[in-house]
């Protein structure tokens, strides 16, 4: 069989092949009823594009590239689907590339990275999406990029969040309704932007309400389940023992409440819990963990989609975006 390309498609959908590459890399100025046709054509004649000759033709890899260094599984499943969705809507690929931000080379590693892949643009994500020294050289070698999840104010780059800290005020208020006033609060990762802002919603809830800060109450984790134990077993040994317990993300939580648990506690009954992200965990364990939905996927999808649009214009305009992060209750949380 004679092999299908995008003048074979142009012909027998009787347009330009000036018209089917911008169906094929879903740009604008195509009419929705030309763009139906073309797709039609491409499902009628089984076209596959050829990677390649696409790349070499628009001086392009069409692949994108996404850093994470974050401790929690569940949260990099989540941003790989987000960036995926997008990806496979505009025919790109996604390279997916852990680092370390504290590592040495950074920045050797990064530009390793570049230069191998021939990557068109890169996904920061927490907590690479704060970090001042690789954005800074990725302005200086023109590289395509959008942040995740950040912290920093900067108009002239791509970014989308969620609101961390008015989640963390949501759901310290929700504790304080119940009639919890000894709360304590388990931090995230300190390079994470996240952690400072959940801490600061879960403060500025208690003074909100008239409670009074207690630094005895906080304990440092980093977003792992090893340290969420950690934590707890600080926690629970306090005395008067707190009366609930917010961890800055749901498996810190979940080890909480392992360890309630295996004190004998009934929660909620002698303790309530709550955690943050809504990641599987906290549906998936008894009892249910109270939580802030955060969008994790619907930010990556965006952030990415962005991405490629600047790729192919890059006099777009770059916004910033910010999403609702949303209040969950479940049966780990009940009144005093």
């Amino acid at each position: 069989m004679k092999k299908v390309t995008i003048n074979s498609v142009a012909e027998y959908a009787g347009v330009s092949k000036k018209t089917v590459s911008r169906v094929l890399n879903n740009e604008p100025n195509v009419s929705p009823a030309t763009r139906e046709k073309v797709l039609k054509v491409f499902k009628e004649l089984d076209y596959t594009p050829n990677p390649i000759a696409r790349g070499l033709a628009r001086n392009r890899s069409f692949i994108i590239g996404c850093l994470y260094d974050n401790p929690s599984k569940s949260y990099i499943t989540r941003v790989q689907s987000g960036a995926l969705e997008a990806c496979h809507k505009h025919n790109y690929n996604l390279l997916i590339h852990p680092c370390e931000l504290r590592g040495e080379a950074l920045i050797e590693n990064i530009e390793h990275l570049l230069t191998t892949s021939r990557l068109d643009g890169l996904v920061l994500t927490p907590p690479f999406s704060d970090s001042q020294e690789l954005i800074e050289f990725l302005k200086k070698k023109s590289i395509n990029y959008a942040r995740v999840a950040s912290a920093i104010e900067d108009e002239t780059s791509i970014s989308v969040r969620s609101n961390d800290e008015q989640g963390a005020f949501e759901i310290t208020e929700h504790l304080i309704a119940l009639g919890h006033s000894r709360i304590a609060f388990i931090k995230g990762h300190p390079d994470h932007s996240a952690t400072e802002q959940r801490f600061s919603g879960y403060k500025k809830a208690l003074a909100e309400h008239n409670i009074a800060y207690d630094a005895e109450l906080v304990a440092e984790g980093n977003f792992s389940y090893h340290s969420g134990a950690d934590s707890a077993k600080e926690i629970l040994d306090i005395q008067p023992r707190p009366s609930a317990v917010f961890a800055s993300n749901d498996y810190m939580a979940a080890a909480v409440l392992k360890l309630a648990t295996q004190s004998k506690l009934n929660v909620p009954e002698d303790i309530s819990i709550a955690g943050f992200d809504n990641a599987p965990i906290a549906r998936h364990i008894w009892p249910g963990l109270t939580t802030i939905a955060q969008p994790v996927e619907e930010m990556t999808r965006q952030a990415v989609e962005q991405l490629i649009l600047q790729i192919s214009d890059p006099d777009v305009e770059k916004t910033q975006t910010t999403l609702e992060a949303k209040l969950i209750v479940r049966e780990s949380t009940a009144k005093l």
